[in-house]
């Protein structure tokens, strides 16, 4: 006991003490993203940064530790007045920052209650300068218009203002139900719109049909008359050069029988041979008249008559005879 007691009472005890407790005041280590607040004597000095850092202990001391990350703050619902005159409730989420910890502690008593404060007011000098109808419709300009005026005005806190969202925007139940009538009459509205131009679209579609087909029919029907007309054209062709050549041949084929005869009537048997047909054809003549009719005159000189038929046609052949070629 007396051991123990002579230890508590032990200068070199308290010294060791002392020397142990001022290290650990002087020595401090600052985690990522924090900011430790020094004072010397009372007074402002410096930012502890993260790491191993050393301050003069009972001279210097920390006062305030700060959150360097980006942190969210709720906005609570609150009410705002339009311009129109309609009264909103509405809230957002704010998002912040601490970039000076040192003017976080010294220019404001509570940062976080202050920019809440602050997003709150802006909140509702947004909403005043407009109407019920551009509250809904412009919610990025709202966010945009509160961002910037924080902004400007947490800059001395040492707090940046990195993004406001409004999260909700209620209007009372009487304008809700005229919104709802609103929404269902602009509906009912469309779905009329769609109808019409529904049917607008099909019938244009159909009268577009039925003329695309009667433009067809009358390209298909003029192009069967352009294809009759051309083989109408190619058979008269076709007709008029067979006549042509029928013809051709014919007369060719007369003129080499002319071109016959004639050389072998530039003979004595051929002579006697035209005159023999004559005669013969004289002959076959009265035949066919006595044959059709069924009283035939005659003059009782009939074989006078065919005598002299036959000396026609000697006299004939006589006209006929061309000169034989002398050996």
């Amino acid at each position: 006991m007396e051991t123990i007691a002579s230890l508590f009472t032990s200068p070199m005890l308290w010294i060791t003490l002392v020397i142990l407790y001022t290290l650990k005041k002087g020595i401090h280590f600052v985690p990522q993203n924090r900011g430790y607040v020094v004072y010397t004597f009372g007074k402002y000095d410096k930012t502890l940064s993260a790491g191993l850092n050393f301050i003069i202990p009972y001279v210097q001391s920390v006062v305030a530790d700060r959150n360097l990350k980006e942190q969210s703050l709720e906005i609570s619902s609150q009410s705002a007045i339009t311009r129109d005159n309609i009264t909103l409730e509405i809230d957002g989420i704010l998002f912040m920052k601490v970039t000076d910890a040192g003017a976080a502690t010294n220019n404001v008593t509570d940062y976080k209650m202050a920019v809440t404060q602050l997003a709150m007011t802006t909140m509702r000098n947004a909403i005043g300068s407009m109407e019920l109808d551009e509250c809904f419709q412009s919610r990025d300009a709202i966010n945009a218009t509160i961002l910037k005026a924080m902004t400007e005005a947490t800059q001395p806190w040492g707090v940046m203002v990195t993004r406001y969202e409004i999260r909700d925007i209620a209007p009372p139940q009487s304008i809700r139900e005229d919104m709802e009538k609103q929404m269902t009459a602009e509906r009912e509205k469309r779905s009329v719109i769609l109808t019409a131009e529904g049917v607008k679209t099909a019938a244009i579609t159909q009268a577009e049909g039925l003329k695309a087909a009667r433009v067809l029919d009358a390209e298909g029907a003029k192009a069967e008359q352009v294809l009759a007309a051309e083989a109408l054209k190619d058979s008269q062709i076709l007709e008029a050069t067979g006549k042509a050549e029928a013809i051709r041949l014919i007369a060719e084929a007369e003129a080499a029988a002319l071109t016959t005869i004639g050389n072998a009537s530039n003979t004595e048997e051929g002579q006697s041979a035209v005159t023999l047909r004559l005669a013969e054809q004289g002959i076959a003549a009265h035949r066919q008249i006595a044959a059709e009719s069924t009283i035939v005159l005659t003059d009782g000189k009939t074989n006078d008559n065919i005598a002299n038929t036959v000396a026609q046609a000697i006299a004939v052949s006589s006209s006929l005879k061309l000169p034989v070629p002398s050996e």
